[in-house]
């Protein structure tokens, strides 16, 4: 189960990478254009939204499963060792604040008065999530790679 599991989690990455890309792309478009505010303007900045909802959730359930992450008893320890601390603390931290930034930048988008204000919400919103999931993310050439996937 684990190993499905973080293999969803790990694919899904991704597709939400894609996704604030084309967000992010559209939505600087449309700032900077003068565009109106598109019904695909917000589909794509919902499927984003639900797309780091659900990698959310299945991240939690990594974290509460995963012989990754210390124990509290191993705390003190955890903070010793960067690569214990970057999965106990700072990947769940950082992906948390990003999935917050999503939250926000999609709401505060539906209650905006004009189309360059939710262009423009969605944009520097959805593009410091992507900044945070950058930092966040095990890259193959970080102290804790996982690989492109994992088990490579």
């Amino acid at each position: 189960m684990l190993t499905g599991l973080l293999l969803f989690h790990s694919l899904l990455r991704y597709i939400i990478l894609v996704l604030l890309l084309v967000t992010i792309f559209k939505s600087f478009s449309g700032w900077f254009g003068k565009k109106n505010y598109l019904p695909g303007d917000k589909k794509v900045s919902l499927f984003t939204f639900i797309s780091a909802h659900t990698q959310l959730i299945l991240g939690l359930l990594l974290y509460f499963i995963s012989p990754n992450v210390a124990s509290k008893a191993d705390m003190g320890t955890a903070m010793k060792d960067p690569i214990a601390r970057f999965w106990t603390i700072e990947h769940v931290f950082m992906m948390v604040l990003a999935i917050i930034l999503i939250t926000l930048g999609y709401m505060l988008t539906k209650r905006a008065k004009t189309d360059k204000g939710k262009h423009m919400r969605t944009a520097i919103f959805y593009l410091l999530a992507l900044l945070v999931i950058f930092l966040a993310i095990p890259w193959p050439w970080a102290k804790v790679a996982r690989g492109w996937l994992p088990g490579m």
